[in-house]
């Protein structure tokens, strides 16, 4: 009897973890550096989602990756669920631009919220001299590695005021590298389009060599933003470097970083993902300093691809489709 009862016990322990594990849905969201705030925005969401791992059976992790144009590109191909993605990023995407162009227009990209604006930074040794964004003529300058969003930014910048790469001696590795080499004299500059407070940014206005955030502003930066949606004014609070040699806040203009997925991505995933946050707001906040501003209506702007299924159905039960543009509502 003793035996029958073992038996018994054991196959309806089988059958529920066999259950269990059958019903559990891993779900990846695609960041960037480790030192910047997508990867810690990304560890937000997910402990938000798993905390409820009981009503949704979510599994979310997080994975450090090269940016915002991998994260795009990785999310269509169904290699990640969610990637954080610079707003630029996503608009060049939707409407088949720069790397989309000959792919063109990426129809099964989705929309879920903005987070935190994202600042283009250039920060320059003080003994390189550069002053203004014409002042890195043959400087040697790290423009952004390959696939990120602050590529595209620095290349904009340059351009708004008629240069070109070749007039300066570009680079093109990740923004985690860049305060070393200023600090070691091999690098004059670098541009890094990031949410403030940054570590990064910290570590190079602390060190040996001083440094100071070159202001990004003028007529041409007028004109660009006149040509380009996207992009909005910002002001770097000198408050969050003091060690650098900046007296005051530094004037710059930014994009906003988007949490972005496929039309594919279930609609029980996505209203998990955006419930939670949007319920969570005031815990959600607390998460991080560059977070500081925001507001809930604040999180549908800056978007550019159509609002995915899911987060809409959450949006209409809380009463916010009136702060969404009604293009992207499908």
């Amino acid at each position: 009897m003793k035996k029958v009862r073992f038996i018994l016990i054991l196959f309806i322990l089988i059958t529920i973890f066999s259950c269990t594990k059958h019903d559990i849905t891993f779900v990846t969201i695609g960041t960037g550096g480790v030192t910047g705030v997508y990867y810690p925005t990304g560890g937000a969401i997910s402990r938000l989602v798993n905390k409820n791992f009981k009503e949704y059976g979510i599994k979310a992790t997080v994975e450090s990756t090269a940016g915002s144009v991998y994260n795009i590109n990785s999310v269509l191909s169904g290699d990640l669920d969610f990637g954080i993605a610079q707003s630029d990023r996503q608009y060049q995407a939707v409407k088949g631009l720069s790397e989309w162009v000959e792919v063109g227009p990426q129809d099964k990209l989705r929309s879920v919220f903005s987070i935190h604006p994202e600042a283009i930074t250039l920060i320059a040794a003080d003994k390189s001299g550069i002053n203004r964004i014409t002042d890195l003529v043959g400087a040697r300058v790290n423009l952004g590695n390959p696939g990120s969003g602050q590529l595209q930014n620095s290349r904009d910048v340059l351009e708004a005021f008629g240069m070109s790469e070749d007039m300066l001696k570009g680079e093109y590795i990740n923004a985690v590298e860049a305060p070393g080499l200023v600090q070691d004299e091999r690098m004059d500059a670098f541009f890094y389009t990031v949410g403030h407070p940054n570590e990064n940014i910290k570590e190079a206005t602390s060190g040996r060599i001083k440094v100071h955030i070159v202001p990004i502003e003028g007529a041409p930066i007028d004109t660009l933003l006149e040509e380009l949606p996207y992009y909005d004014k910002a002001i770097i609070p000198h408050a969050y470097y003091e060690l650098s040699t900046n007296i005051t806040d530094v004037p710059t203009i930014g994009v906003k970083a988007t949490l972005i997925t496929s039309a594919d991505v279930s609609d029980d995933v996505v209203y998990a993902f955006t419930k939670e946050v949007f319920e969570n707001f005031d815990e959600f906040k607390t998460l991080h300093p560059a977070y500081g501003t925001l507001t809930k209506e604040g999180m549908l702007k800056g978007l550019s691809a159509p609002i995915h299924l899911g987060a809409l159905k959450y949006y209409k039960e809380a009463g916010l489709t009136e702060h969404i543009k009604p293009e992207l509502i499908k």
